[in-house]
């Protein structure tokens, strides 16, 4: 069997990858999370890969917390690019495959029309900045590279979805902000996206991400209409809800390369949303 090293499996996309994989014979999924393997430190990398000798490390490991990157950028920069660039020489040395996750927060969120994966970059976060900085270094020192980029993930673990629904339980409306727009993305989706490129040479950036695209206050009237709760949304701006980082007005990614290159089709983000609903209800 193949060795897989799965970094931040205890993640939404790290429980989605194991799923995925929990019946395939072909491939063995070796799971950490920091106590296991802490990908800042690149002698345990290089140690741990040699050990496993992995076909295939996916990076599902990373500081997401938005807003507290703005006052954590370094050890922002530790975990989303020092952490990156060890396990691109990781698998260069090993010759293993490596995909890494991003973000539509390396784009500067100011556009009208989805972004492709080759227009320009300029983040407006330090979380932006520091997922940016990581896709450079997998550039620069991984040979086998997916650069994947996501968005709005939701799936096993804390997340849009099910702070809407607790907030449901106790208030008539909530207050969600209209002037973002992105789009919710399936953990599951993008966990069969990785698995669908995985076996083959197709190198690169991609995007990935559920197709179309809403603002998270139409996302809430989804998830409150798929749950068939009376509970109602109060659109609101983003000056009205102020957080420490800089937040993307507009963030839709197009597939484009993922669509141009392969047969792999994510699904429309209210049918991915069906689907996890039926996990929760």
């Amino acid at each position: 069997m193949k060795n897989i090293i799965v970094t931040g499996c205890n993640g939404q996309l790290g429980r989605a990858i194991n799923e995925i994989y929990a019946a395939n014979t072909e491939y063995h999924l070796i799971n950490t999370d920091v106590a296991e393997l802490d990908i800042t430190n690149i002698d345990k990398v290089m140690q741990f890969a040699r050990e496993v000798n992995p076909y295939a490390i996916i990076n599902c490991a990373a500081h997401t917390n938005v807003n507290a990157c703005e006052s954590q950028e370094d050890l922002a920069f530790k975990i989303n690019a020092i952490g990156p660039r060890n396990l691109s020489i990781a698998a260069t040395e090993t010759n293993a495959k490596l995909i890494q996750v991003s973000t539509d927060y390396v784009f500067p969120g100011n556009g009208t029309v989805p972004y492709k994966e080759f227009d320009a970059l300029a983040p407006q976060s330090a979380y932006g900045r520091t997922k940016l900085e990581g896709e450079k270094f997998v550039k620069e020192f991984a040979q086998k590279y997916f650069i994947i980029r996501t968005a709005w993930l939701y799936g096993d673990g804390n997340n849009f979805v099910k702070t809407m629904l607790k907030l449901a339980e106790t208030n008539d409306t909530v207050n969600v902000v209209r002037d973002q727009f992105g789009t919710p993305t399936s953990a599951k989706e993008l966990a069969a996206a990785i698995a669908h490129l995985l076996p083959t040479d197709n190198y690169g950036t991609f995007h990935g991400t559920c197709e179309g695209a809403c603002s998270w206050a139409d996302f809430a009237v989804e998830i409150f209409k798929q749950a068939g709760k009376s509970t109602k949304v109060n659109p609101i701006t983003t000056e009205e809800y102020p957080t420490p980082a800089a937040r993307p007005a507009y963030s839709v990614l197009e597939n484009y390369m993922l669509n141009m290159t392969t047969d792999f089709k994510f699904a429309e983000w209210k049918d991915a949303l069906t689907v996890y609903m039926k996990t929760l209800l």
